[in-house]
C-alpha cells in the first residue's frame, strides 16, 4: 500500500456522510460510495468520514464497514479463528494494547512486503527470504514479551549463561568495594 497522501492544503480529505448513508467528497465536490472509499484506502489517500448532521467523526465505522462489505461479497481476508480471537479480546484487560500491535504487525508486514518486492529485483542479499523469516521471528518474540509478561523471547543458553556472568560479577565487585 502507498503512503497516505493528504490533501493539497495538508488536511485529510473530508467525506461527509449524510443521513440517507450517502457520501459526500468534498474534495471532488461529488457523492461517492464505499467501494471509491476502499480505492481511496489502496491509493493511500487519506481521508477522513464525518457525520453530515452531528460533525462526529465516523471514520472508524466507515472503514469497518468497508471490511465487512468486503468479506461479505466473498473477498475473505480475515479468518475465523482470528475474528474469535479479536473479538475475545473486548473487555479484556489487554485490551488497549491490541491496537498498537496490530499496527505494528501490519507495518512490519508491510515493510515484508517491500522488502519482497526488493528481493526479487536483486536488492537484497543472496538469501532475502531466510533473512526476512529471521527477522519477523524476531520482531515476534520482541511483541511476545511485550503484551504478554512471563512469555520472553527465546534466548540462546550461551547468551543466558554470559548475562548471569556478568552478573556475579558485578556483585562480586560491589561486594569487594564493601568489604574495603
Amino acid at each position: 500500500m502507498a503512503k497516505a497522501k493528504a490533501h493539497p492544503d495538508g488536511e485529510a480529505v473530508v467525506i461527509k456522510k449524510y443521513a440517507n448513508r450517502r457520501l459526500y467528497d468534498t474534495e471532488r465536490s461529488c457523492y461517492i460510495t464505499l467501494d471509491d472509499l476502499g480505492t481511496m484506502v489502496r491509493d493511500g489517500r487519506e481521508f477522513r468520514v464525518v457525520d453530515a448532521k452531528s460533525g462526529e467523526d465516523i471514520t472508524h465505522n466507515v472503514l469497518t464497514q468497508i471490511i465487512m462489505d468486503t468479506e461479505t461479497r466473498g473477498e475473505t481476508l480475515l479468518p475465523i479463528s482470528f475474528l474469535r480471537q479479536i473479538i475475545g479480546l473486548y473487555g479484556d484487560k489487554m485490551q488497549s494494547m491490541v491496537p498498537q500491535y496490530l499496527e505494528a504487525s501490519m507495518a512490519a508486514f508491510h515493510k515484508n512486503q517491500q522488502d519482497v518486492r526488493a528481493a526479487f529485483e536483486g536488492a537484497l542479499g543472496a538469501n532475502p527470504l531466510a533473512e526476512m523469516a529471521r527477522r519477523n521471528m524476531e520482531l515476534f518474540q520482541q511483541a511476545a514479551g511485550a503484551f504478554m509478561p512471563g512469555v520472553a523471547a527465546n534466548r540462546s543458553q550461551d547468551a543466558e549463561i554470559a548475562a548471569l556472568k556478568a552478573e556475579i560479577a558485578e556483585l562480586k565487585a560491589e561486594l569487594a568495594k564493601q568489604d574495603k
